[in-house]
C-alpha cells in the first residue's frame, strides 16, 4: 500500500468520527425518521424475482424500484436499497411520493465514475437520487469477489489505484450536492485497506456500508471488521451466517436472521453507538453456499504478507465450532425456490434488531 494511504487519522477526521451523530443530525433527515428502526430490504434479496421470467401468479416479478418498494411495504419493511440507473425524473418523484407516503426510505445503489468522461452520468444520477429522497448511496470498488477475480498482489495494487482515483472522482459531485455515498466492503477491501482509503479521502460526504458476513471470506472475525468499520458507518446489509468445512477451506450462507452466527444485536448496537441514524438493510440472498478457498494457493496471491497465519487459524477454528450443514436451492423448482425466497426475506423482517 502506498505511504498515503498509511498515514494516520487527520485532526479534521479525528473530530469527524467523535462527532458522527451530530453531523448526521444535522444533515437533512430521512423522510420518515421512525423507518430507520425499521429493517429494510436490500434488492438483492430477492435475485430470484427480480425481473425475473419464471415468477407467478403468487410470486409475480418484481420489475423497477416502485415494484419492490410497494412489495416491501406490504411485509412490513422500513426501507429498500436498489440501483438507480435508469430511473428517469418522473419516476424518481413518483418513488419519494409513495416512499414518503408509506413512511419508508429509498437508498441507491451507484457506480463510481471509471474516469472523467463518467462524471456527467455519475452527476445525472446523482441528482436523480435526490429527487427520489436518496440521501445515501452506496457504491462497490470491486464489483467480483477479490480472490476470483484478482491474481497477484501488484494486480490488488492495480485495483486499489483504480478505486482511490473512483472516489476521488465523485467527492466533489457528493460535497455538491451533499449526498453521501457508503462504500461497502465487498469482499474486496480489507478493513484497514478501506480504513486507509477513508483516511486519505477524508472527507464527511464518504462512509462505509458495513456488511455483516462479508469480510469473514478475508479471514477477519465479524466484530473485528464492526469494530473496525462502524465509526464511518452510513448504511448497513444486515445479514447472518452459517459455515461449514470444506476441502479448499469452508463455505459460507445467508441464513434468515438469528439462525445463524453472527451476534446481530451488539454489532447493532456499536452501529448507532456511532451514527444513530444507520439504516440496517437486509441482504438475505436465497443461494447455494459460497466456498472461501482459503486452502488454496490461489486464494493468497493477493494479499502479500498482509494475513497473519493466526488469523486464518481464527477463522477455520470459527467454522470448525459453528459448522452445521448449509442451505442448498440448486436443486429447487423455479416456484420452490421463489416461495423460500419469500420465506427467508418475511421471517428474517420478523426479527427486531433491539
Amino acid at each position: 500500500m502506498s505511504d498515503s494511504l498509511n498515514q494516520p487519522i487527520s485532526r479534521r477526521n479525528f473530530l469527524r468520527l467523535a462527532t458522527l451523530g451530530a453531523l448526521a443530525a444535522q444533515l437533512p433527515l430521512l423522510s420518515a425518521i421512525t423507518a430507520t428502526h425499521r429493517t429494510g430490504v436490500v434488492v438483492h434479496s430477492y435475485a430470484a424475482r427480480w425481473q425475473s421470467k419464471t415468477a407467478d401468479e403468487q410470486f409475480p416479478p418484481i420489475t423497477d424500484a416502485l415494484g419492490l418498494l410497494r412489495h416491501c411495504h406490504q411485509i412490513g419493511a422500513g426501507g429498500i436499497q436498489t440501483g438507480i440507473r435508469g430511473w428517469t425524473n418522473a419516476f424518481a418523484r413518483q418513488l419519494r411520493s409513495e416512499s414518503e407516503g408509506f413512511g419508508m426510505y429509498v437508498e441507491g445503489s451507484v457506480a463510481l465514475p471509471k474516469d472523467a468522461a463518467d462524471l456527467g452520468q455519475f452527476d445525472q444520477e446523482i441528482q436523480i437520487a435526490k429527487e427520489a429522497g436518496v440521501q445515501v448511496l452506496r457504491c462497490v470498488s470491486l464489483g467480483p469477489r477479490r480472490y476470483e477475480s484478482l491474481h497477484s498482489y501488484q494486480e490488488f495494487l492495480n485495483f486499489q489505484e483504480r478505486g482511490v482515483k473512483a472516489l476521488q472522482l465523485a467527492l466533489p459531485l457528493l460535497e455538491k450536492h451533499r449526498v453521501r455515498l457508503a462504500v461497502e466492503n465487498h469482499k474486496d477491501w480489507r478493513s484497514e485497506e478501506l480504513l486507509a482509503v477513508l483516511h486519505q479521502l477524508d472527507s464527511e460526504w464518504v462512509g462505509v456500508t458495513l456488511d455483516f458476513g462479508n469480510s469473514i471470506a478475508l479471514m477477519e472475525d465479524p466484530m473485528y471488521t464492526t469494530n473496525m468499520l462502524a465509526p464511518y458507518v452510513y448504511s448497513t446489509h444486515i445479514k447472518d451466517m452459517a459455515v461449514d468445512r470444506h476441502p479448499s477451506g469452508f463455505s459460507m450462507s445467508e441464513v434468515p436472521l438469528g439462525k445463524g452466527i453472527l451476534d446481530l444485536q451488539k454489532i447493532a448496537r456499536i452501529c448507532r453507538r456511532y451514527n444513530p441514524q444507520v439504516t440496517f438493510n437486509l441482504e438475505m440472498i436465497t443461494r447455494d453456499p459460497l466456498v472461501v478457498p482459503c486452502l488454496t494457493k490461489g486464494y493468497w496471491a493477493t494479499f502479500g504478507d498482509q494475513i497473519s497465519a493466526s488469523r486464518l487459524a481464527d477463522i477455520l477454528a470459527m467454522v470448525e465450532k459453528s459448522r452445521e450443514e448449509l442451505p442448498r436451492v440448486s436443486q429447487l423448482s423455479a416456484r420452490e425456490l421463489l416461495a423460500l425466497e419469500e420465506k427467508n426475506v418475511v421471517s428474517s423482517l420478523a426479527y427486531r434488531m433491539g
